[in-house]
């Protein structure tokens, strides 16, 4: 799971949105409405308030101050800063409540931004020692979580950095748009701000800052007896490393804790917990599925806990290595082989979770990677932090939400929730959306019992224990009992869950189905709001996201339009005034910024708004950005040369063709791998990797007829396959170094799509090889999300586009995978929609939720071409309709109604 969804799950139940909404007058710094003085103006910016002086002029980056303080002092920090900034015209910003200063400071919060209240920008280096100084006798020593992006002056609460002041972005070498600044040759290069501090290489340290620096490097972990050989895990609150004892040549585990940061829910920093973790453990001692205590230790004002080293694999890796439907062939001897090891690793874990209740301890963040399994097929438990004794009537505060019981829940009924739900994720990993709907697990109990010979009291029991109808006949709160005999209980009492619509791949339920999704999609918008219309990825909180083809307004407007789902002016017109805002836009990329807006507008039949945004787009410095199809020169091209193509217009043909040149000078031969913007590009695929790089060299061999552009596209095609793995059932997918992807943005179905465009043109036998091995891969029973650009949705969008049946409808795999949709629905407001990533909230946009399902079971069903723009197999043209929009050539963006001037 990526950590960094957590903090926007906070806000709300069902859908994903920014820390910064959840506001309340009571979590409001006191500075907040405060008066500013004349010729001084507040506005706000995502997170922070903005204080600064009218007129005042400040450079474009320089030496900036952050200020870093706790919940409880950090009113005080806020006053100081407040008052000296002030009086002396110095721009400052500071976070918008209280709420979001824990938010930031949570523990799977980014760890750059931890503790940051404040930040100060000086004119200058004198005026950043004066600031410094007369701000460190007002505050000097407060505590507060360490910075750790910057150099910290004396005892804190003040730190420095070198770093932008205003926003600019470049491309960096990972292919992404990062932060920037500027080097003395006016070249942008990324503004670091990752963990550890750092200086760019031709800005000098000032030299009143050189103690500061000298002290942080005093302490070192090279002063402990422990030699740190690799990290396992980083997280807000400090590190988990494997260290080896320098005095006896052990290994041991080092478990890190950093004051003031890493907080729960209840305030607890990392250090609190640790201190905790210690006592549990030690009152757990002797146990076999415990690990012991060998020391605690103190480095600075970091705290290290010495814990046995575990030999073995945690229990979601292991799943991982075996679970048999992974793949498109499963063989039933291999299934029962399975089944016993899941259901005899799930009894050993139980009879483990029952030595601790034993002795009053409720373990309380029970999932599969906190269980270690030896390679005697032993299991050990580990990280207890939030481990509590049973009577204290404690909930816990952290917790794995696929895994975290709900709220009903006490005492041992906590662990008994996670046996439950483990019970099932070896089976069938899907029960994060039980957050969603808690009578989904009598769904996935059947299902399991349908695919695995296991036995159905054993899936019964897990049902029982989700629904919190007490184990083996006893109560929610009661210890785990490993095994011991009793009556069979009676059948849980829950209702059969179902959905408000059942997926099928029969044509006759199509408009049906089509209704009640984008009934689901349209009942979530929020035209009242100025920074997204539809929830989605928390991408949508990023500059540009909230009206994005991916993510944003723009994607779901797509989708809607192009099945044939109906039309909302009101919504288009919430489209029309944000594309133009300032804040909305931050990107020009296809997926991510202006193009994409553009491509949907004119399928919409707002022709001009579509051509005032191109005209914006075409006079930004898009020849720096990098060179795939999501955000980068593929994506660009290819929108120029769709537009060159409807209006004739010369201009667009030759940014078009200027897009491809650029895109050709970085690409190499077929053994390189693509440069972005002076580095190697390290993605595959569809919408990062250098298959986005061949559809759009493929698109202009079709419209200009040069034969030049089919031999890049084979270039490019190439240098991805060689980024591929072919397991040994024949099937393909993208190998990503630690994992195998096989899905439409980023593994083998998106790559196999235009493998097969090129096909259309040229015989290849390695292509041709590829994309059956691709299509192999698109035909697993499992997958682990239901999206458009990492799901099954998209899965099924390659099937249909490759079926060599006369319908989509009527290939049997392509209803199987319709069909295996329903595993992951959900209801809203009554109508089926579906999770986003990580399966933690629901999603309503193309890349990840709900439009984006909308849109693969069009192009199965409905009786029009639906397909992703530029991926029509049919029309290599890919001139994109007005799905049914009356033409609206006469409607401009209005500049004025929509804020800023471009």
């Amino acid at each position: 799971m990526e950590k960094r969804y957590d903090v926007y799950c906070i806000a709300d139940p069902v859908f994903f949105d920014s820390p910064a909404t959840a506001t309340d007058k009571g979590l409001a710094f006191g500075v907040t409405d405060r008066p500013l003085p004349a010729g001084w103006t507040r506005s706000p910016q995502d997170d922070w308030l903005v204080c600064r002086p009218d007129g005042a002029r400040r450079p474009g980056q320089g030496w900036k101050i952050h200020a870093s303080a706790r919940m409880d002092n950090a009113e005080k920090v806020l006053d100081a800063v407040w008052t000296y900034c002030l009086g002396r015209g110095i721009p400052f910003k500071f976070l918008k409540g209280r709420h979001v200063l824990q938010t930031r400071n949570l523990k799977y919060a980014p760890r750059a931004a931890s503790g940051k209240l404040v930040t100060i920008y000086p004119q200058d280096e004198k005026e950043l020692r004066e600031t410094l100084e007369g701000l460190d006798r007002e505050i000097g020593g407060e505590p507060g979580p360490y910075i750790l992006s910057d150099l910290r002056w004396g005892a804190g609460p003040l730190y420095v950095r070198y770093g932008g002041f205003t926003e600019r972005h470049v491309i960096s070498d990972k292919g992404v748009l990062e932060p920037a600044v500027e080097r003395p040759d006016g070249t942008l290069v990324p503004d670091r701000r990752e963990p550890g501090f750092h200086v760019p290489s031709w800005v000098t340290l000032p030299g009143f800052l050189e103690p500061h620096l000298r002290a942080r490097e005093a302490d070192s972990v090279a002063d402990l007896p422990y030699r740190v050989q690799r990290v396992l895990h980083f997280s807000n609150g400090g590190g988990v490393y494997v260290a080896e004892d320098t005095r006896d040549g052990r290994q041991v585990i080092l478990k890190e804790a950093r004051p003031h940061a890493g907080l729960t829910v209840d305030g607890a920093d990392a250090v609190t917990r640790l201190c905790w973790e210690r006592d549990i453990l030690r009152r757990l001692a002797g146990l076999d599925a415990v690990p012991a205590v060998l020391d605690h230790v103190l480095l600075g004002d970091h705290h290290f806990l010495v814990q046995e080293f575990i030999e073995g694999q945690p229990l979601s890796k292991v799943f991982a290595q075996r679970y048999p439907y992974t793949g498109a062939r499963t063989d039933a001897a291999g299934i029962a082989e399975y089944t016993e090891w899941a259901v005899g690793v799930c009894e050993r874990l139980e009879s483990a979770v029952a030595t601790l209740h034993e002795r009053g301890v409720i373990f309380g963040d029970l999932h599969p990677y906190n269980v270690m399994v030896r390679p005697d097929g032993r299991v050990s438990l580990i990280d207890f932090e939030v481990a509590t004794l049973a009577g204290a009537g404690k909930r816990p505060t952290l917790g794995h939400p696929a895994y975290a019981a709900p709220r009903d829940r006490t005492g041992f009924g906590v662990d008994r929730y996670a046996l439950g739900c483990i019970r099932l994720a070896v089976f069938l990993p899907l029960t994060a959306l039980l957050r969603q709907d808690l009578g989904k697990c009598v769904q996935f109990a059947d299902e399991i019992a349908e695919r695995f010979p296991v036995d159905r009291e054993f899936l019964d029991t897990a049902v029982r224990d989700i629904l919190g109808e007490g184990p083996r006949g006893g109560t929610a709160g009661s210890p785990v009992s490993a095994g011991s005999p009793g009556e069979r209980p009676p059948a849980y009492s829950v209702p059969v869950y179902s959905a408000p619509v059942r997926l099928t791949a029969d044509p006759g339920s199509w408009p049906a189905t089509r209704d009640a999704l984008a009934g689901a999609v349209r009942a979530s918008a929020t035209p009242e709001r100025d920074d997204r219309l539809f929830p989605g990825d928390i991408a949508q909180f990023g500059a540009g996201g909230g009206v994005s083809l991916a993510y944003g307004a723009a994607g779901v407007l797509y989708a809607l339009g192009a099945t044939g789902a109906g039309r909302r002016p009101e919504h288009e017109q919430w489209l029309l005034r944000s594309a133009l805002r300032k804040d909305q836009r931050g990107r020009l990329g296809f997926y991510d910024g202006l193009h994409g807006v553009a491509h949907a507008l004119h399928g919409l039949g707002h022709r001009g708004a579509a051509l005032d945004l191109l005209e914006l787009c075409l006079h930004e410095k898009w020849e720096r950005l990098g060179s795939d199809l999501f955000s980068g020169l593929a994506g660009v091209g290819l929108n120029f040369a769709h537009f060159a193509a409807l209006t004739g217009d010369g201009s667009l043909r030759e940014a078009a063709l200027r897009a491809a040149a650029l895109v050709a000078s970085r690409l190499g031969g077929e053994q390189d791998v693509a440069e972005v913007s002076g580095g190697k590009h390290p993605y595959a695929g569809l919408m990062r990797g250098s298959a986005g790089i061949a559809l759009m060299f493929l698109r202009l061999y079709e419209q200009q007829g040069d034969e030049a552009f089919l031999d890049l596209a084979a270039t490019a095609l190439r240098q991805d396959l060689r980024r591929c793995f072919t397991r040994a059932d024949g099937a393909l997918q993208v190998n990503e170094g630690w994992r195998t992807m096989p899905y439409l943005a980023t593994g083998g179905a998106g790559l196999a799509l235009v493998l097969e465009a090129y096909l259309r043109h040229r015989e290849d036998e390695q292509f041709a090889s590829a994309a059956a091995g691709a299509r192999l891969s698109s035909q697993s029973e499992f997958y682990v999300q239901s999206g458009l650009f990492n799901g099954r949705a998209g899965i099924l969008a390659h099937l249909a586009a490759t079926t060599r049946h006369p319908s989509p409808a009527d290939d049997p795999e392509i209803a199987r995978q319709v069909r295996a949709l329903n595993s992951h629905a959900l209801s809203y407001q009554g109508r089926p929609a579906f999770p986003g990533e990580q399966l933690l909230r629901l999603s309503m946009d193309l890349a990840t939720g709900t439009a984006g399902v909308l849109l693969a079971l069009g192009s199965v069903l409905h009786d029009r071409p639906v397909h992703l723009p530029f991926l029509s197999p049919h029309h290599p043209t890919d001139q994109l309709s007005d799905h049914g929009g009356r033409p609206q050539d006469g409607h401009r963006v209005s500049t004025q109604e929509g804020g800023d001037q471009p």
